[in-house]
């Protein structure tokens, strides 16, 4: 048994919260009503083929954080490899567009980060404390 959905679950999950952020100026609600999302769009690391993954991020010391949780599953998101293959992206934030280049956080930086990041949002401390693997962070820098 697995903890990680199937990929059409996943996908239905991520369109319908896709069409809703667009739907509303990059506002959505649910379980996600006061969060702060964006839209992520890598180039699928095997495909070639434009993703688009709905993400929590973080503003932390001037630097957009988004977190490769999975919600604590043992394997890291697909945009976190999409990511690591091809980190030229871009990202749509209520109703702005713009082109990003992501940089993985190392440890330390992503260590520290990552306390900033629970204090705000308890909740991934949660799903690091779920998993063996190192969620990662990302910085996504203006290209």
């Amino acid at each position: 048994m697995t903890d990680v959905p199937d990929t059409d679950t996943i996908n239905a999950f991520n369109k319908s919260i896709i069409d809703e952020f667009r739907t509303n100026g990059g506002k959505v609600g649910g379980q996600f009503a006061n969060a702060d999302l964006l839209l992520l769009h890598t180039t699928g690391a095997k495909s070639g083929q434009p993703r688009v993954s709905p993400l929590a991020y973080f503003r932390i010391d001037g630097k957009l954080i988004i977190i490769g949780s999975f919600a604590g599953s043992p394997v890291s998101p697909a945009w976190v490899h999409n990511l690591r293959a091809n980190p030229r992206a871009r990202v749509e934030i209520g109703t702005e567009q713009f082109p990003v280049t992501a940089r993985e956080l190392p440890s330390d930086e992503r260590d520290a980060l990552f306390e900033k990041v629970t204090a705000a949002a308890p909740g991934f401390a949660e799903y690091q404390s779920k998993t063996s693997r190192v969620i990662p962070l990302f910085e996504l820098q203006p290209a």
